[in-house]
C-alpha cells in the first residue's frame, strides 16, 4: 500500500495540465443534474475537510468498509481516518493487509468487495453523459463499483469533469494513467495499465451510489 500523493509524481510525468481544469458552475450543474439523472446521488462540497465529513456521514457505525487505492481518498484524509479509531466500523482493508499468505489475502479482496461500503473515486466524468468513467490493472477496485459493493461512496474533485465519455476516456487514457503508472513502480515495482476498464452509465439500485464532488484540484 501508498500513501503517496499526486504531487510526488508531477515532475516525473510528461502531461498536458488542461487535464485538470475545473468546469464552470453552469457545466458543474449540468454534470450533477446529469448524474442524478443516471440513478446516482451526487453531494457538491467546499473542499478536502468537507469531503471527508461528508464520506464519514454516509456510514453507519458496525458497518463493513473496504477502499480501492485512491489518491483523491489519501488526500481527503479518508485512509487515515479509517485506520484510526474514531469510528465504529468493520475495517476490511485493515483485515486484508495485515494477511501474510499471498493467495489467503487475495481471496480476502474478493470477498471485500462485497462490503456494506466500499470507497474509491473516478478517472473521468461525463458531464453530458452523467456517466462515470475509471479502470485499473487487477479490476480490484472497479470490480466492486457496478454490482459487489451493496453501497458505493466515490469521491472526486471537480478537476475530473469532462464533456463526454469519450473525453473520460481520453483523460483516462493520456493523464490519469501517467500518474498510476509511476505510483505503481514506486508502489509494488511494476507498471501499470488501464486492462480493466468501466464505463458506469446508470445505477439502478435507488440510493446505492453516491459521488461526492469537491470544488478542488484533487487526486489524478
Amino acid at each position: 500500500m501508498s500513501d503517496q500523493t499526486k504531487a510526488d509524481y508531477v515532475d516525473d510525468v510528461e502531461v498536458d495540465d488542461d487535464w485538470d481544469s475545473h468546469p464552470s458552475d453552469d457545466e458543474l450543474a449540468e454534470a450533477v443534474e446529469n448524474l442524478e439523472a443516471s440513478g446516482f446521488e451526487v453531494e457538491v462540497v467546499e473542499d478536502a475537510e468537507a469531503a471527508l465529513d461528508a464520506l464519514v456521514d454516509e456510514i453507519p457505525a458496525g458497518a463493513s468498509v473496504m477502499n480501492g487505492h485512491s489518491t483523491t481518498l489519501e488526500e481527503v484524509g479518508f485512509d487515515e481516518f479509517l485506520h484510526g479509531d474514531d469510528h465504529d466500523w468493520e475495517n476490511l482493508a485493515a483485515e486484508v493487509w495485515s494477511i501474510d499468505d499471498d493467495e489467503e489475502r487475495d481471496a480476502a479482496r474478493r470477498d471485500a468487495q462485497a462490503a456494506d461500503y466500499f470507497l474509491g473515486s473516478v478517472n473521468g466524468i461525463a458531464r453530458e453523459d452523467g456517466a462515470l468513467v475509471a479502470a485499473d490493472l487487477s479490476g480490484s477496485r472497479v470490480g466492486a463499483y457496478p454490482f459487489a459493493a451493496k453501497n458505493l461512496l466515490l469521491v472526486a474533485g471537480v478537476n475530473k469533469v469532462v464533456e463526454d465519455v469519450e473525453a473520460a476516456r481520453e483523460r483516462l487514457h493520456e493523464y490519469a494513467y501517467a500518474f498510476e503508472n509511476e505510483r505503481a513502480q514506486e508502489a509494488y515495482g511494476v507498471e501499470s495499465y488501464p486492462s480493466k476498464e468501466l464505463v458506469y452509465r446508470q445505477e439502478g439500485t435507488e440510493g446505492r451510489t453516491t459521488v461526492v464532488l469537491v470544488e478542488e484540484t484533487l487526486g489524478y
